[in-house]
C-alpha cells in the first residue's frame, strides 16, 4: 500500500496570499501593540532600580545609625535607637561583641511598621500579587527567601551579619514581607567593640509603585488596543467591502446572467480604490461594447453571406431543369459570379476579424506617406486598376510626410480608399489624393468627382456591410466592407477617417486620413 504523502507546506507568502485583508490589517494593528505590550515587562528593570536606590539608602541609614550608636553613651544608646526607628520607620538591633541582642528599637519604643497579612487582603490586592508572580514567572525571575525572625534572635542567626564581620562592610540583603512586599536589611560594624548593627525596613511602596506603573501602561494598552481595534476594522470597511462589491459585480458580468449589471464607479473616492472602481467600469463597459459589435458582425456575416448562397442555391437547382444552353449559360454566370461573391465576403470578413489582433502586434516604422501615396498611384495606373478614371497626387506643402505605422496596412486604406473613389467618379474623371502636413498631424484626402456623400450618410458608409454604391455597378462587386477595414486601420494608428465635403466645393465626396506625427519630427520644426 502506498504511503500518503503530506500535506503540502505552505510558504509564508502562500500564507499571506490565502489570509483576507481584513485579518492581515488586524494582524499588523495587532502585532504592533503586542510589540507595545513587550514593554510591559520593562517594568522588571523600573523595579530594579528602585530596589537598588533603596538598597544604597538602606547602607546609608545603618552606617549613619552606628556611628551615632557608637557615639552616643552606651546608657543613651536604647533611647537614640528607638527614636531613629520611630522617625525613619526602620528597625534597629543592636548586637554585641559576643553576638548577644542588646538593643531592639521595637521592645524600646514599640513597632515602627507591621507587616501586612494577606488574608485581609482586598481581592484587588490578590489579582495585583497573582499578576506579579505571573510577571516573575515570565521573567525567569529568582525566588526571594521570606522574612522569618530566628528562634533564637543573636548575630549568628542573621547571615548579612556574619558577612558583614567578615569583610567589615556594609551588607545589604533582600527578603520578602508575608505580603510578599520587600523587606530590606542592611548589616554594619558598630564602633571598635565588635558591636554590629541590623537595620531593617518594610518597602511596600516599592511593590505598589512598580503596580500603579504597571497598571497605567495596561490602561494605555488596552484603550490603544481598542482604538486600534476599531481603527482597523474601519479601515478594513473603508477598503474590504468596496472591494468585495467590486467583486461581485465583476463575478456578475462574466456570468453575463444580467446585462444591466452596473460596476460601482464609487465616485465620491479620490483614492487608488476609486481609480480602481472607474477603471473596472470603463474596462466593463468597453467590453461590453466589444461583445455587442461582435454580436452585431456575426449577424451582419450571416445576413450578407445567406443572400449569396440563396442566389447560388436557386441558379443550381434551376440549371437541372432547364434545357436552353443560353439560359443554362446564364444561369452558370449567376452560379460562378455567387461564388465570386462568397470567395469576396469571406476574405474581407477574415481580415476584418483579425486586423485589431494584427496590429496590436505590429512594431510601427516610419515611413514617408507621399512616396507611399506616389508609388500606388503609379502602380494603379500600370495595371488598369483605375478604370476609366485618373489619380493625380498632390502635396501642399514641402514636407517632410513621414508617418508612424505598419506600410502594408497604410497601404491598404489608400487602396481602398481609391477604389471608392474611382468606382464614383464619371468616366474621364479625376481622383485628387493632397497631402498637407500641420504641426502634429499628417491628413492625406482622397477626393473624386462623383454625386458625394449626403450628410446623413458620412458617418453611415463607415458601417460594416455598409453599401452605398454607383448607379450601373454591378450587385455584390462590393463586400461593403472596405471603409470599415480603412477606419479600423486609421484608428489603430492613433489616426481617424472621415467624410466631408470638398476643400474646393465642387462635387463629390472626400474621405479624410490624419495621423500623427512622430514626436521627433515635432521637435525638428
Amino acid at each position: 500500500m502506498a504511503e500518503a504523502l503530506p500535506p503540502p507546506r505552505l510558504t509564508r507568502r502562500q500564507w499571506t496570499r490565502r489570509t483576507s485583508l481584513t485579518v492581515r490589517i488586524l494582524a499588523v494593528n495587532i502585532i504592533a501593540l503586542g510589540l507595545m505590550a513587550g514593554s510591559l515587562f520593562y517594568i522588571d528593570s523600573y523595579r530594579k532600580g528602585l530596589l537598588a536606590e533603596r538598597f544604597q539608602l538602606a547602607k546609608s541609614e545603618a552606617e549613619i545609625a552606628g556611628a551615632a550608636l557608637a557615639a552616643a553613651p552606651p546608657r543613651a544608646r536604647a533611647a537614640l535607637a528607638g527614636r531613629i526607628g520611630l522617625d525613619q520607620k526602620l528597625r534597629l538591633r543592636l548586637y554585641d561583641a559576643k553576638g548577644k541582642l542588646a538593643i531592639d528599637s521595637f521592645k524600646v519604643t514599640g513597632p515602627a511598621y507591621i507587616f501586612a497579612d494577606p488574608a485581609e487582603d482586598p481581592s484587588l490586592i490578590k489579582v495585583a500579587r497573582a499578576l506579579d508572580h505571573s510577571m516573575n514567572w515570565l521573567l525567569g525571575a529568582d525566588p526571594i527567601p521570606f522574612y522569618a525572625e530566628p528562634a533564637a534572635d543573636s548575630a549568628t542567626a542573621w547571615p548579612e551579619l556574619v558577612r558583614a564581620v567578615q569583610s567589615n562592610q556594609t551588607i545589604i540583603t533582600q527578603r520578602a514581607a508575608p505580603d510578599e512586599t520587600p523587606v530590606i536589611s542592611a548589616a554594619t560594624r558598630v564602633g571598635s567593640e565588635g558591636a554590629v548593627l541590623l537595620v531593617t525596613r518594610n518597602a511596600p511602596d516599592v511593590t505598589q509603585a512598580v503596580r500603579d506603573a504597571r497598571g497605567t501602561l495596561a490602561i494605555v494598552l488596552a484603550v490603544t488596543f481598542l482604538l486600534s481595534i476599531q481603527l482597523s476594522l474601519f479601515l478594513a470597511r473603508t477598503i474590504v467591502q468596496p472591494l468585495r462589491a467590486l467583486v461581485r459585480a465583476a463575478v456578475r458580468v462574466r456570468l453575463g446572467r444580467d446585462r444591466a449589471v452596473e460596476v460601482p464607479r464609487l465616485p465620491e473616492r479620490g483614492d487608488e480604490i476609486g481609480l480602481l472602481a472607474r477603471a473596472l467600469s470603463d474596462m466593463t463597459a468597453a467590453l461590453r461594447h466589444r461583445i455587442d459589435a461582435v454580436e452585431r458582425f456575426a449577424a451582419d456575416v450571416a445576413h450578407e453571406i445567406k443572400n449569396p448562397l440563396a442566389s447560388l442555391r436557386s441558379a443550381l437547382e434551376s440549371l437541372e431543369k432547364v434545357k436552353d444552353d443560353g439560359l443554362r449559360a446564364e444561369l452558370t454566370a449567376i452560379a460562378a459570379h455567387d461564388v465570386k461573391r462568397i470567395d469576396r465576403l469571406v476574405t474581407e470578413i477574415a481580415e476584418a476579424s483579425r486586423i485589431d489582433a494584427e496590429l496590436s502586434r505590429t512594431q510601427f516604422d516610419e515611413l514617408d506617406l507621399m512616396s507611399l501615396a506616389q508609388a500606388l498611384a503609379k502602380a494603379r495606373d500600370e495595371r488598369g486598376d483605375n478604370g476609366h478614371c485618373k489619380i493625380r497626387v498632390e502635396p501642399h506643402d514641402a514636407g517632410p510626410w513621414t508617418v508612424l505605422g505598419d506600410a502594408a496596412r497604410l497601404e491598404r486604406v489608400l487602396v481602398n480608399l481609391l477604389d471608392n473613389a474611382c468606382s464614383f467618379s464619371p468616366p474621364g474623371g479625376t481622383v485628387t489624393v493632397a497631402i498637407e502636413r500641420h504641426s502634429d498631424r499628417m491628413t492625406l484626402s482622397v477626393s473624386d468627382e462623383g454625386p458625394g456623400i449626403p450628410l446623413e450618410a458620412r458617418e453611415k458608409i463607415f458601417d460594416r456591410f455598409h453599401s452605398l454604391r454607383p448607379e450601373g455597378e454591378q450587385f455584390g462587386s462590393h463586400s461593403g466592407l472596405g471603409l470599415a477595414i480603412a477606419r479600423t486601420i486609421a484608428e489603430a494608428h492613433d489616426g481617424s477617417l472621415t467624410a466631408e465635403d470638398r476643400a474646393d466645393g465642387k462635387p463629390g465626396a472626400c474621405l479624410v486620413l490624419e495621423l500623427p506625427v512622430p514626436e521627433e519630427a515635432e521637435e525638428d520644426e
